[in-house]
């Protein structure tokens, strides 16, 4: 505890630094929430930076206010001595106007401060949108944290929203919003997410607003290796697009050997990352005659610029155009000096950024309006109905459903339920500016006033129901028309409505209803034809139909039996066997290893299957997604060509012999888990595997995963339903027992599934074990956690080499992903996300670097940017 002071200070100054700052500059287009703040106690400038900060109530519906408590011999200052804490809903968002199309600074702050005296420190998701921006744990930085983005909205309104994710209660700090030039801080794609901002020398002075007009935060670094330059002339900043801060580059630091590169090293979160630097350059030496300073810039083996030779007091600002992918995820960042140079190499300062991809689109702008108009016209508040009203759809609002074409396309909603919700008023005009709403509920409120003839004019509405109300007058007559195109209408329950101008109520009080009975009627009998005919035609048969009868569109090469018994050199090498049939090794061209799939005779599985199989892996492409090579489909002969897994499944490795590091574990659980995440979202319809196992996970020569075997999976239904009701197909141990109990499927019993994969993966244990006092494997975990210790169920192949956090962390994910309830279960961007930190946190012990001179990059205040020369 006796440091916890020295943490606090750290955080303050990194939020204020001990500069003494000028007058305060334009604050034009800031956006300053202290969050929590009463109203009445908004606006007020905070001192040093004469930042003008306003309470977050007008920005937001949820949430309450919570006072952190103060730390002896610490007294907190504005804006952390309150904060905003959401104990209810799952998504809680604020809602922020900003310019469509400019470049934003956004930063987040989080401070726990035990404001609810439970010492509890909170982890969850924050959300930029529809996307996930960052996990925030409160677990791990306990001082508080701080997210930092570089973002360019999409529309003029901006979300961001916190996603409770676990138990632990959700809250915020403070949230900051500053525009920036929309020529600077421009990825190819995706938004920057910040690793540091350095600038290089001995103060101890943290940079901001008002002497950064943008308000980035600079923090001081320098290494003893390092020979410092400072100046005190005047610097031409005027000239630099990034509005340098002058302060910034009045210093700069060489090797103090002259003949070294100075190079910076630092880690990344994972391996993928893709890096964006940008380096803050000016010469602070007037040069003789005899004198040169240049040098080339390198980020490993095919990134280099250069050669440079920095100007006198002028700020110049190289970066990379393209994103950089730092080999095993450490990034080595030099600047060498070129022999035509009599002096080494010079850097002021530098940013660094990854890219954030935020690759799913919000809802339809027009509908978004109209959505809101409608709640505001009504008056009523639904705490669900917060951020973005369709994506993604597991927040998707209560009495909505939506049309989700692709990612690139905005959905649209297509039907609006807001029975039984109290409504007061007239049918509301805004309603006909959802336009390609298809059904309409408002049953059972207190509506009043007539029908409106706007109803019959939105061409996409075959549904509505209106029963239940206090509606008066006629049906427009427009309206009856399209009754008798189809339109299915409810006004039941309104006495005072007649359905003609005539006002024939007992006449005409029964046409609607006896129109949409028999709409119903000729429904119900279709279907009840339908499945008559299925009936009385049986099952389908092994073979299933011919070529002919049901050919597969591909661009794959189809092969004949012929060819697919040469390649397989007459099924001579056999690799396995699955519910399928035989699986062997083959060549095509006899040089590309292939595995070849056969169709056997006592197979459970046929035509049906393979067909399944066939059409989902030509329109899904992932590097964790086995590939198809091409197929056979000859009469009986069915065959399915694969790209040849080297190391076979993992189910293989983890019963024999052999010995995989807890790394090499995490690797394969993350490849798995992003498979299965673009099955889930990056697959328009979504596709739900049904079958997720270790056998179904197979490893190349590199020992990288690829979901296989997708006989068994089946699309989603686009829009309206979040699930399907089919027959229960998986594997015993695996299989989801809600959806074995109810028949209803959805991706979260792939998530179920993948739980105990991942329970697989870190006690190498059987699934099912009945010598075991708990045979099912999740249930035995979950017994033994009970006892606070690990080590009983970590492989015990790994000997206890393994970092206990990331264990524990992948634990309980495995945990949360096998809940009963679906409804508890993550999504797989979430486990995606969860395992990458696991990976993090074992990478750091493992590295082979030397990590006391290296940059571990996270959150932490005062921790955030340690980057070590080398």
């Amino acid at each position: 505890m006796k440091n916890l002071p020295r943490l606090l200070l750290a955080f303050l100054i990194l939020s204020f630094g001990f500069s003494d700052f000028p007058q305060a500059q334009d604050q034009q287009g800031f956006i300053n929430l202290d969050c929590g703040l009463q109203p009445n106690e908004s606006p007020y400038t905070e001192p040093l930076t004469k930042l003008t900060f306003e309470s977050d109530a007008n920005f937001i519906k949820t949430g309450k206010s919570g006072k952190i408590q103060n730390v002896p011999g610490m007294d907190y200052i504005k804006p952390y001595t309150v904060l905003r804490y959401f104990p209810d809903g799952v998504r809680n968002c604020y809602t922020l106007s900003v310019i469509q199309g400019t470049n934003y600074l956004i930063v987040a702050m989080f401070t726990y401060g035990n404001y609810d005296n439970l010492n509890t420190h909170p982890k969850f998701d924050l959300y930029l949108g529809p996307n996930i921006w960052t996990t925030v744990n409160l677990q791990r930085n306990v001082n508080g944290t701080r997210a930092e983005i570089i973002h360019i909205p999409r529309s003029t309104s901006l979300q961001i929203c916190l996603v409770k994710t676990g138990t632990t209660t959700p809250l915020i700090s403070a949230l900051e919003l500053r525009p920036l030039r929309n020529d600077t801080y421009i990825p190819q794609s995706g938004s920057l997410k910040k690793l540091f901002r350095l600038y290089l020398t001995d103060s101890k002075d943290i940079v901001r607003y008002p002497e950064d007009i943008h308000d980035r935060l600079w923090s001081p670094f320098f290494m003893p290796e390092w020979k410092l330059l400072r100046t005190n002339l005047s610097i031409n900043t005027s000239d630099n697009d990034y509005d340098i801060p002058e302060d910034v580059v009045t210093t700069a630091a060489t090797p103090a050997n002259v003949s070294s590169p100075l190079t910076i090293s630092w880690n990344l979160e994972t391996p993928d990352d893709l890096v964006y630097a940008y380096l803050h350059i000016a010469e602070l030496q007037s040069l003789r005659d005899n004198e040169t300073r240049e040098f080339n810039i390198s980020a490993g083996q095919d990134v280099s610029y250069g050669p440079i030779s920095p100007e006198e007091f002028l700020v110049d600002t190289p970066f990379n155009t393209s994103p950089v992918k730092c080999k095993g995820g450490t990034c080595h960042l030099q600047l060498i000096r070129t022999p035509n140079s009599t002096l080494p190499p010079l850097l002021n300062a530098i940013e660094a950024f990854t890219t954030v991809e935020f690759p799913l689109s919000e809802t339809n702008e027009n509908d978004v309006i109209a959505i809101k108009s409608i709640e505001t016209s009504y008056g009523f508040s639904r705490i669900s109905w917060q951020g973005d009203p369709c994506v993604p759809q597991q927040f998707l609002w209560d009495g909505l459903t939506c049309e989700y074409t692709n990612l690139s396309t905005p959905p649209r909603i297509h039907s609006l339920d807001l029975s039984s919700s109290e409504l007061t008023g007239i049918i509301v005009p805004e309603i006909q500016n959802l336009t390609q709403l298809q059904k309409l509920d408002l049953p059972n409120n207190n509506l009043t006033g007539g029908v409106p003839e706007f109803l019959a004019k939105m061409k996409s509405l075959s549904d509505i129901n209106l029963s239940g109300n206090n509606l008066i007058g006629s049906v427009p007559q427009a309206l009856l028309d399209k009754v008798k195109k189809g339109l299915k209408l409810n006004i039941q329950g309104n006495p005072k409505l007649c359905s003609s101008s005539s006002c024939n109520k007992k006449k005409n009080s029964i046409i609607l209803p006896v129109v949409a009975s028999l709409a119903s009627l000729a429904a119900m009998t279709a279907v009840v034809a339908f499945l008559f005919v299925r009936i009385k035609r049986g099952p389908s048969s092994r073979k299933g139909p011919s070529p002919s009868q049901q050919s597969i569109e591909t661009r794959k090469r189809r092969y004949t039996y012929a060819e697919v018994l040469a390649m397989t050199n007459n099924s001579e090498r056999g690799l396995g066997k699955g519910g399928f049939g035989m699986v062997y090794h083959g060549y095509i061209n006899g040089t590309e290893e292939v595995a070849v799939k056969l169709l056997s005779p006592s197979s459970t599985q046929g035509y049906k299957e393979f067909k399944t199989e066939v059409e989902i892996l030509l329109r899904v492409y992932h590097t964790n997604l086995v590939s198809l090579v091409g197929y056979c489909d000859e009469k009986d002969h069915l065959a399915l060509i694969y790209q040849h897994m080297a190391n076979g499944d993992l189910k293989k490795h983890l019963s024999g012999s052999s010995i995989m590091s807890w790394v090499g574990k995490l690797n394969i659980a993350v490849d798995a888990a992003q498979g299965l995440e673009y099955l889930h979202i990056g697959c328009k319809p979504l596709i739900v595997h049904r079958d997720i196992k270790s056998s179904n996970i197979l490893l190349d020569d590199q020992f990288q995963a690829k979901l296989a075997d997708f006989g068994l999976s089946r699309s989603f239904p686009v829009g309206d339903e979040t699930h399907v009701s089919t027959v229960v197909a998986g594997t015993h141990g695996y299989l989801d027992p809600e959806y074995f109990q109810t028949n209803r499927l959805s991706e979260k019993s792939d998530v179920y599934s993948f739980g105990i994969v991942l329970l697989e993966i870190i006690t190498n244990k059987a699934v099912i074990d009945e010598t075991r006092e708990m045979p099912h494997i999740a249930e035995w975990v979950k017994f033994m956690l009970t006892r606070g210790d690990i080590s009983n169920v970590m492989d015990p192949k790994l000997q206890g080499v393994y970092d206990s956090g990331s264990a524990w962390k992948a634990l309980e994910l495995a945990i949360t992903c096998v809940n009963p309830s679906s409804l508890e279960r993550p999504n797989m961007s979430h486990v995606v996300h969860e395992l990458k930190e696991c990976l993090i946190s074992e990478n750091k012990r493992t590295r082979n670097i030397d990590t006391s001179r290296s940059l571990d990059i996270n959150l932490s205040f005062g921790t955030d940017v340690n980057p070590k020369a080398r």
